[in-house]
């Protein structure tokens, strides 16, 4: 999910249809405080930022960014073109930069870069009792190697990547099945039900929690 964070709706509804275009799932902001709100979901994979906004400057939602989560990464969009804004912008914490007026070709472009530099950064999770190998797509369980379907292993991978969020049945099943909306389906349970049998060990349970009424939460720690 890319979050487009800017004031000025022509230009919201510019980038907005411009990355969907591009294959990009896309959601919007228009504040810097329901920016960083909506930046801090476990959804959001790349923010677009403005740096002129209302409520909470640009600026600042970079610094609480950066603090909160350190590994998104934040392309500023801004009518500043000097040298000391794009120092200032990127000092800040984000990792690219592109001044108004722009092409969305390659705001795409830039997007794309910096999605697959971040995919690199992280072949491996490692948790106490887990490692996933992200391109061999091998599983291992207190050491012992653990088969899994390719949906079980979306499904894992997805809730390991954004712990200790509590991840919502909408946005499990939008991230792992594709499904925008589906109220009927019973699916996330049944997978869910499949993964804690599979990762459970004689010493402890599956570390995958249920938030009664919300979700679901990968509660192990990394190592």
């Amino acid at each position: 999910m890319v979050l487009v964070v800017e004031d000025e709706p022509g230009i919201v509804d510019f980038v907005e249809r411009g990355l969907r275009k591009h294959g990009f799932e896309v959601t919007t902001a228009t504040d810097g405080e329901a920016g960083l709100a909506r930046a801090l979901e476990p959804d959001v994979e790349l923010v677009v930022l403005d740096l002129m906004l209302p409520k909470l400057s640009g600026t600042e939602v970079l610094r609480q960014l950066h603090q909160a989560r350190p590994d998104l990464p934040v392309i500023v969009l801004t009518a500043r073109g000097e040298v000391s804004d794009r120092i200032s912008g990127l000092d800040a914490g984000a990792v690219d930069y592109l001044v108004k007026p722009f092409s969305v070709g390659e705001l795409a472009a830039r997007i794309r870069a910096q999605l697959r530099s971040a995919n690199r950064d992280a072949t491996t999770i490692r948790t106490e009792t887990l490692e996933v190998d992200l391109i061999s797509r091998r599983v291992t369980v207190a050491g012992e190697p653990v088969r899994l379907s390719s949906t079980e292993f979306e499904l894992l991978v997805y809730l390991m990547q954004h712990r200790p969020h509590v991840l919502r049945r909408d946005q499990i099943l939008r991230a792992v099945w594709g499904y925008n909306h589906n109220p009927g389906t019973n699916v996330v349970e049944v997978y869910i039900g499949y993964l804690r049998r599979k990762l459970r060990t004689p010493e402890r349970p599956a570390p995958i929690t249920t938030i009664r009424s919300i979700g679901y939460r990968f509660d192990e720690e990394s190592r």
